[in-house]
């Protein structure tokens, strides 16, 4: 028997990932967090469900003592969901390291899932992967990207758009992570060099489909900004935005990005709470309809201009599933006898094109998800 310890085991995305994982045989699923009643409580509701051993525990990634914690508990397997990974340190998987646990992350932040591979060396020393970003971004775009991009002699711009539905339900952690860069700049690669972008700014509409229609997205600081254009290849642009539904609240977040540009308001990620009590007040409107858009332009092997356009779409309050499909295939690759070399390499690494696309269809089969690729040239 197995165990996995599932770090904010009964938050937004910890729950999803419980819900699937307690349907495994042989395996032990450890739901584990700062409060032990909400632990004890998802358990209930999963053990009608479950065919794992499931076991709330009491878990503080701050407290001094977690290191030692993790060493007791002895997981084979951690996931960490305990977001927001903005301004968080590596302390969580350099603590797998002495457990000699695999790891994996749902990060978005940039530095945090770039900087993973500081951690390489002892991660291959120790015979454990430590996998950060196994998520929407760049977990499964990574994975499209990949699965297309023999097709291209050149790859030119890569394209990226998530809206999710305003009905959809949101985690406080993933609010604070977009506050605390909205209206700050980072930088992305346009026009075939480095320059600087702000958050939540750059405003537009994408099409998403006739599912979906029209959607707002401004410029989103993802950790697929600084990866992709060298893993692979990009000559010109990677560009990544996401978008609320309803514009009333979209273009508030816009004049909240230029308010922190001009230096008005430093940081607006403080204000979580109040500014989520007030979107929630607008939940009852829009829908719980959500859509991710990749676009790959480029030439192909004969030298004529070919486009790629991949659509996901998400109906019926299933979008918050989706960042936590990358972990999850992860997780069942792990479970595995071997898991190592064969399905997922060990060392430290961001979540890059480490499963096939394939195995995510799988999951949107039975989610009821919806996936569409336009192909032009």
């Amino acid at each position: 028997m197995k165990t996995i310890l599932i770090l904010g085991g009964y938050g937004n995305f910890g729950k999803r990932i419980a819900q699937h994982l307690c349907g495994h045989p042989n395996l032990a699923l450890l739901i584990a967090g700062r409060n032990p009643d909400k632990a004890e409580r998802l358990m209930q509701q999963l053990t009608p469900l479950a065919t794992t051993v499931l076991k709330p525990v009491a878990v503080d990634i701050n407290a001094d003592t977690f290191e030692q914690t993790l060493i007791q508990l002895n997981p084979d397997i951690v996931i960490h969901t305990s977001g927001p990974f903005q301004g968080q340190d590596h302390r969580v998987p350099q603590a797998c390291l002495q457990a000699r646990s695999h790891y994996i992350d749902l990060a978005d932040d940039r530095r945090f899932v770039c900087d993973i591979a500081r951690l390489d060396h002892p991660a291959k020393q120790n015979n454990v992967a430590l996998i950060s970003g196994a998520s929407s971004v760049p977990g499964l775009s990574s994975t499209v990207i990949a699965h297309y991009a023999n097709q291209f002699a050149r790859l030119d711009s890569i394209d990226i758009a998530i809206a999710p539905g305003n009905k959809a339900e949101r985690g406080e952690a993933t609010i604070r992570g977009i506050l605390s860069y909205t209206g700050h700049p980072f930088t992305v690669f346009k026009n075939g060099n480095w320059q600087s972008a702000y958050g939540w700014m750059d405003i537009g509409k994408a099409d998403f489909g006739s599912t979906i229609g029209k959607r707002w997205l401004a410029n989103v600081d993802v950790p697929d900004l600084e990866l992709f254009p060298d893993y692979f290849s990009v000559k010109q642009r990677v560009s990544f935005q996401a978008g609320l539904e309803l514009g009333l609240l979209h273009l508030t977040m816009t004049a909240m990005a230029w308010l922190a540009k001009t230096g008005l308001v430093k940081n607006w990620a403080p204000l979580t709470k109040p500014i989520m009590s007030t979107s929630n007040l607008f939940k009852t409107f829009g829908t719980d309809i959500g859509g991710m858009i990749i676009t790959l332009r480029g030439q192909n092997h004969t030298g004529t201009n070919k486009e790629i356009r991949w659509t996901l779409t998400a109906e019926h309050g299933i979008g918050p599933f989706i960042p936590t499909l990358s972990t999850i295939i992860i997780a069942e690759k792990l479970l595995q006898d071997p898991p190592l070399p064969n399905t997922i390499p060990v060392g430290a690494h961001p979540c890059l094109n480490l499963y096939n696309l394939s195995d995510f269809q799988s999951h949107a089969d039975r989610l009821g998800l919806t996936i569409q690729e336009q192909i032009t040239g």
